[in-house]
């Protein structure tokens, strides 16, 4: 699976709620950090970034560019309860998975 397609597997589980589906696509010491959280864990990203009931409804990529072993991935993102926003997401790949993500927050559209 290249790079792009990972990316998109990995939008696709999260509206599916499929961190079984997930948990492979991302290295073992993987990172997640956004403007609320700072460098946390596989675990905690699941714990935190997963909420139950979902969240989101819908993620409509809009840009993705692969650069070497990084991936900057525009969305836009259509909430359960209304509303919508875009933000931008940059992924740093080891091999064929996800060592970390990093998350800039835009504005509600």
């Amino acid at each position: 699976m290249d790079k792009t397609e990972t990316v998109r597997k990995l939008f696709a589980n999260y509206l599916a709620n499929r961190k079984d589906l997930t948990d492979p696509l991302l290295t073992d010491d993987f990172t997640f950090s956004s403007p609320r959280d700072d460098h946390i864990d596989k675990a905690i990203y699941f714990e935190r970034c997963w909420p139950q009931p979902p969240v989101f409804s819908h993620i409509v990529v809009e840009r993705l560019f692969v650069s070497g072993d990084e991936v900057v991935v525009g969305y836009k993102g259509e909430k359960v309860a209304g509303g919508a926003f875009r933000n931008l997401e940059l992924m740093t790949f080891r091999g064929d998975q996800i060592a970390s993500i990093e998350v800039y927050f835009g504005r509600d559209v």
